[in-house]
């Protein structure tokens, strides 16, 4: 990738380390409607809890678990995605941003309110009502960035434009807050045309990177190409910082395997992060298992 020029009031250290830091973001910004599965999969079943205050709460300890662990470290981890919450709460007595960027890794925070129904093969992102304050408030909290998702579903040009549009609006009031954007038009990993859809949706995504100011940045985070080495120009991109990967719900052994074949690709991965953690472990085994995890998507993330 090529170097960026940044300028506003980006913190300019934390975006060098974004552009040309080794290794990949892990993402612990399951929302609301995800929560109770995440949870389930850590062992935790829906019966042991009975409002969403303590599902939230029962999260949050799974959370800072995974970063207060002895493998959880800027040696290998570039940055942190937060859910809205985690960004409010503490770890180990210190705002999560703060214990964050005190440990080295980039604390960046979730904004969208989730998707709107399918219309045009695409579900775009749900009014984003809480944007502003949500922003100032990521701020204060020392974020250094921003993530917001929509999902293509088909190759659909009308609806990949629609998609692309809603992005790089939004990522223009981000930017105005000095924040980085991390873009993220998903591509179900399950569409019957996900190459036809991974052409379109690049050329929109380049063309409206033209149209940026010069010295405004973003992140883009994309599903693993099907076609290696696909997104190579946009990974070169001067305004982008990085290019990183969803997992997309493939277990995590396929997950690092097809990373590891695009060359400049990082993950973000959260659920084959995860992958093996309950809560029921020992702290020992808990971090055995996080330790394995944490090397084999680096692995996969610098080759």
């Amino acid at each position: 990738m090529e170097s960026t020029t940044f300028g506003g009031t980006l913190n300019t250290e934390q975006a060098e380390r974004m552009n040309t830091g080794v290794g990949f973001v892990a993402a612990l910004d399951q929302s609301g409607g995800s929560t109770s599965g995440a949870l389930k999969l850590y062992g935790i079943d829906p019966s042991s809890y009975s409002t969403d205050e303590q599902m939230f709460d029962l999260m949050h300890q799974m959370r800072a678990r995974v970063m207060t662990a002895a493998s959880f470290t800027s040696d290998r981890i570039l940055a942190t995605i937060l859910f809205e919450q985690t960004m409010d709460r503490t770890v180990d007595g210190q705002l999560t941003g703060d214990y964050l960027t005190a440990r080295g890794i980039v604390p960046i925070v979730k904004v969208d309110q989730g998707l709107a129904v399918e219309v045009d093969g695409v579900q775009l992102m749900k009014p984003l009502t809480k944007l502003e304050p949500l922003l100032t408030r990521a701020v204060e909290r020392t974020m250094f960035g921003t993530k917001m998702r929509s999902v293509i579903k088909e190759a659909n040009p009308a609806g990949i434009q629609a998609i692309v549009d809603q992005q790089f609006s939004v990522a223009g009031q981000i930017l105005a807050h000095g924040l980085v954007p991390i873009l993220e038009p998903e591509v179900d990993v399950n569409a019957l045309d996900k190459a036809e859809a991974e052409t379109l949706l690049k050329k929109d995504v380049l063309a409206a990177l033209d149209e940026l100011p010069t010295d405004q940045p973003v992140i883009v985070k994309l599903s693993i190409p099907t076609v290696t080495g696909f997104y190579s120009d946009l990974i070169d991109h001067p305004l982008v910082l990085r290019v990183v990967a969803l997992s997309g719900g493939y277990p995590q052994t396929k997950a690092c395997r097809l990373l590891a074949e695009n060359h400049g690709l990082s993950a973000s991965f959260s659920r084959a992060l995860l992958e093996g953690l309950t809560a029921q472990q020992s702290d020992a085994d808990f971090d055995a298992v996080l330790a394995a995890s944490v090397e084999r998507i680096y692995a996969a993330s610098t080759t």
